[in-house]
């Protein structure tokens, strides 16, 4: 048997789904649309790397056969990849003598591979590094205050500074799960860089992808004109604004607002369910409980009374004078019918 050889042209996505979570990163990648994970696979976008994706939901191998790809990037031997992790990043410090999560066997020992040792062994190597979701980028469920993991971030793990292969730092990509459209084409942006189609991806402060998270889930919002005129829901089957219900919406990075969920539809606000963060570092803790009302909402109601009261009442006149015909339109006698005169109405 020949000796396996990279090739130049091919890029290889390991998904790494041993971190702690709940495999709705997944899920959503299974759900995209714009690109979906089959147009980036199958070639059907021009200009691309060939792509092979590893993934132990989707990939038809099992076993030691769906792992041998990954002990070559491990040693060095499979060429340029996207090391993807999905779930926080446990403390196995804490662990003691057993482990807290683990992915395939090693073959020299016959014992499980430590996430943490999976992610020591391919992140050196990898082209680029992604943290899919809010466990991977920061820690999120899991690592709520006094979880017995010691869960945290990728970058958490990896150090401040930490770079890929290639010098790019992590490529954070939160929410809970991760927006479908915005996982996929972070992977497309990933790709046309490789290609030499786009410069370096650009990433905020949060080393989160620019132009996915420069808005607030308000922004978009079809609620969010009620807002502005005090049209607060005191419940949840209301169409008014969520804001005293407990939705976070105005100061959350997400755009979810404008871009819906999936093909467009859809998003939390827009199915009737509050905004509570989930793509913001302080994810979970700083957001409970849930369904209190934040101190934003509260303050925001009280400071907009007088202004939306105003708002709405000229609204409401503007409304009424816009629902008036115009004068000329409407003739002093109504149109005949044939040779017969319609005589006007009394």
């Amino acid at each position: 048997m020949s000796a396996f050889r990279p090739r130049d042209d091919e890029v290889h996505i390991l998904w790494l789904s041993a971190g702690l979570g709940c495999d709705g990163d997944s899920v959503s990648l299974t759900a995209a649309t714009q690109p979906s994970i089959e147009d980036l696979v199958l070639g059907s976008l021009p200009g691309l790397p060939r792509v092979r994706l590893h993934h132990p939901l989707l990939d038809f191998e099992v076993g030691d056969d769906f792992l041998r790809d990954w002990h070559r990037a491990a040693r060095g031997e499979l060429g340029a990849y996207i090391l993807v992790l999905e779930g926080s990043v446990p403390n196995e410090e804490l662990s003691g003598e057993g482990y807290w999560a683990a992915f395939g066997t090693d073959p020299a020992t016959g014992q499980p591979i430590r996430t943490c040792e999976w992610i020591d062994r391919l992140a050196p190597g990898a082209w680029a590094v992604l943290a899919a979701g809010t466990c991977a980028a920061y820690g999120g469920i899991h690592a709520m205050e006094g979880n017995p993991t010691g869960a945290m971030g990728l970058a958490d793990y990896l150090g401040d500074g930490w770079r890929s292969a290639s010098g790019m730092p992590i490529v954070n990509l939160p929410g809970c799960p991760v927006k479908p459209d915005n996982l996929t084409e972070t992977l497309l942006q990933l790709l046309m860089h490789r290609a030499g189609l786009v410069a370096e991806v650009p990433l905020d402060e949060m080393s989160r992808p620019r132009w996915l998270f420069n808005v607030t889930a308000r922004e978009g919002c079809g609620r969010a004109g009620h807002n502005e005129q005090t049209d607060f829901a005191a419940s949840y089957n209301s169409g008014a604004c969520l804001a005293k219900l407990g939705c976070w919406g105005p100061v959350v990075d997400c755009n979810v607002g404008r871009r819906g969920w999936m093909s467009g539809i859809g998003g939390c606000a827009a199915v009737g369910g509050i905004c509570i963060g989930c793509t913001m570092p302080g994810f979970p803790d700083r957001f409970m409980p849930f369904m209190d009302p934040p101190l934003n909402g509260r303050l925001t109601a009280d400071l907009l009374r007088p202004h939306g009261a105003a708002v709405r009442t000229l609204r409401m006149i503007t409304n009424a004078a816009l629902r008036i015909e115009p004068e000329w339109r409407r003739p002093t006698r109504r149109p005949t019918t044939g040779t017969t005169p319609v005589p006007p109405p009394s």
